[in-house]
């Protein structure tokens, strides 16, 4: 049998916030990559090298966390007042699956300094120094990103001393607007409250029947009291990975909260949706040690959230939960807003595993309905590598 040669594909490797993933322009991917379908999810799953039976994606460009093992991309807008189309994909890691159910918010901030560097921004619009603005489309979920990408001599400026608590080293700053976050239509489950209700009583077999706040803003999250389910919200990433019982109740408390927020007909669907909804659990401001050995106080943060993803409590925060937080907690009576002190906050810092994440939401109702039009924090970018990517030329 003759040795099918590799192919190579032009790509940026990329931080976004406390992510990384492969970064393609639309055009270079391989023909058949360019539409959606099977041949374009098995072409990314070759690019991270999953699924990987060994979960290490040795053979591949992810790392092996939810975090890691991640595929944007970007394309000119066709959708007016927009200057770029950005579409994310979920690479699941021991299975052979793209999850292109939700937006990634940390790899938002990595968006407009790609499409600055990569040519999809009017040369006449990048001053010598100052700010950029883009409009972004996020097409997983139909919905507007503005980001406020910071210039120096006309490139963008990467380097700076703005520290992000997940991120070992500073960065240059770059301010996210989430615009309209909350759910309209369709897959997203009807409204920012699929339910209506600001709590609902959430009956998870084998669990019992846990006071939950499901909202769909930012991407849809199902909301729980860490001591309602025997944790104090001051919990790192080994008090849960390494607990398989726990990892299993997560998985249940998401799949039925997912049937209730109308995104899933039958609980078993939820194994063929990993991305969304994520599961969250809140608790009070407490004192605890960081992953990296730093001190949080009680006093430097208005409430506590650990949040799981694809499966594992995340090392940080992932930005589009954060933009679930800040919404939440707008407004009083969510299980987060009464975590904060039960008042409306129009901006809140969280203690998350690795530190403290500042987030602001701007919220008001309208004939009884809650109305958030946008939801604002600062993340920050930077290219690791660019150039190629290699695939076998079979691979998809």
């Amino acid at each position: 049998m003759a040795n099918v040669p590799q192919i190579k594909i032009p790509a940026v490797y990329m931080r976004g916030g406390t992510s990384k993933g492969v970064f393609f322009r639309l055009q270079d991917l391989p023909e058949a990559a360019q539409v959606p379908g099977e041949a374009r999810d098995r072409f990314l799953l070759r690019v991270i090298g999953s699924p990987d039976p060994y979960a290490k994606h040795i053979d591949g460009m992810g790392g092996a966390t939810s975090s890691t093992s991640k595929t944007v991309i970007v394309a000119p807008s066709s959708r007016p007042g927009h200057d770029v189309d950005y579409l994310f994909g979920q690479v699941a890691i021991d299975k052979p699956f793209v999850d292109w159910s939700g937006n990634c918010g940390n790899l938002s901030a990595a968006i407009g300094p790609y499409a600055i560097a990569n040519g999809f921004i009017d040369p006449a619009r990048i001053p010598d120094d100052g700010i950029v603005t883009v409009r972004i489309w996020q097409a997983n979920i139909r919905k507007t990103i503005v980001a406020h990408v910071p210039v120096a001599d006309g490139q963008v400026q990467e380097t700076g001393d703005f520290e992000l608590d997940g991120v070992t080293f500073p960065a240059a700053e770059v301010q996210l607007e989430f615009m309209d976050p909350a759910a309209e239509e369709g897959d997203g489950g009807g409204a920012m409250f699929p339910t209506g209700n600001l709590v609902d009583d959430l009956e998870v077999p084998g669990v019992g029947t846990l006071k939950a706040t499901l909202i769909n803003a930012g991407i849809p999250t199902v909301f729980v009291n860490a001591a309602d389910i025997g944790y104090t919200g001051t919990e790192l990433q080994d008090a849960i990975n390494g607990d398989p019982k726990a990892l299993a109740m997560f998985e249940t408390i998401r799949a039925y909260g997912a049937m209730r927020m109308g995104l899933i007909a039958h609980v078993e669907e939820a194994a063929r949706r990993q991305h969304t909804p994520k599961v969250a659990f809140v608790a009070p401001p407490a004192g605890y040690a960081a992953s990296s050995g730093r001190r949080v106080e009680a006093g430097d943060i208005d409430l506590l959230v650990r949040a799981l993803s694809m499966g594992k409590l995340h090392h940080a925060m992932m930005g589009t939960a954060a933009v679930a937080i800040g919404t939440a907690a707008t407004i009083p009576g969510t299980l987060v807003s009464l975590a904060a002190g039960g008042r409306a906050h129009e901006a809140v810092r969280f203690g998350h595993p690795s530190g403290t994440l500042r987030v602001g939401a701007e919220a008001r109702q309208e004939g009884g309905d809650w109305v958030v039009t946008k939801a604002v924090m600062s993340r920050s970018a930077r290219v690791l590598m660019e150039g190629w990517v290699r695939v076998p030329g079979d691979a998809f």
